[in-house]
């Protein structure tokens, strides 16, 4: 088993065995991820957890921290806090030191980072699965490694799911005084020197596939036939 979340897996697979491929979004140019240029800003919030996820990182974070500590990490005694809307669980945050902070962090962001991250903005919960020879995304929630993916649920934008790339005028948590989360973000915003997200996403496309059982990626990278009627 890849991940250790087999029932966030299984409503995740529901989904996206439903979902509309989004295939003109996945032509949008990005660039890859890149630490020194980033700084993790997507995880500035820290991220939003099933119930099951929520279980598992705290009980990881309590048999583990032993570990966690000797690879540098400073890990609070409260890693899982309530998301402030009150519907669920989240990863905790603290203030971020403003050399973690990219140059162009955005200004609606708040300051903050995910306690998993040490201070050259690299996942705790990564580390770990890589020192026991696990899949380096093993330990971390759906959420962290599909990123910049989008799956905006059925009832939202369409009667499917739909599996896609947003931009600024779509950005579903987009709202008055935030201008969005993932179209904001380093490895989801645009950039004209990159290539297309099916190209730089490969990874978390196969990932998606391979869990969900659907080949997403061969999708979107197969080519486009021009039928010709003789």
């Amino acid at each position: 088993m890849t991940t250790a979340f087999p029932a966030t897996t299984q409503v995740l697979a529901r989904q996206i065995a439903e979902a509309r491929i989004d295939h003109a979004a996945f032509e949008i140019l990005l660039r890859p991820c890149e630490m020194s240029r980033c700084k993790a800003t997507c995880c500035h919030d820290g991220v939003h957890l099933s119930s099951e996820e929520a279980v598992y990182v705290r009980g990881l974070t309590e048999c583990k921290r032993g570990e966690l500590e000797s690879l540098g990490f400073k890990i609070p005694e409260e890693v899982i806090i309530k998301s402030p809307d009150r519907k669920g669980e989240k990863t905790a945050v603290r203030e971020a030191l403003e050399y973690e902070l990219a140059v162009d962090f955005p200004e609606h962001f708040p300051k903050t980072r995910c306690v998993f991250l040490d201070e050259g903005g690299y996942c705790g919960l990564q580390k770990l699965a890589m020192q026991e020879g696990s899949h380096a995304w093993k330990h971390k929630p759906l959420t962290c490694w599909m990123h910049p993916l989008v799956l905006v649920p059925a009832g939202k934008w369409e009667e499917r799911p739909v599996l896609t790339m947003v931009n600024a005028e779509n950005d579903p948590q987009k709202k008055e005084g935030y201008a969005g989360y993932a179209s904001c973000t380093h490895c989801g915003r645009e950039d004209k020197s990159g290539s297309p997200a099916w190209q730089v996403l490969q990874a978390e496309l196969r990932m998606l596939g391979e869990l969900c059982g659907r080949d997403i990626y061969n999708e979107l990278s197969a080519p486009t036939v021009d039928w010709v009627r003789e």
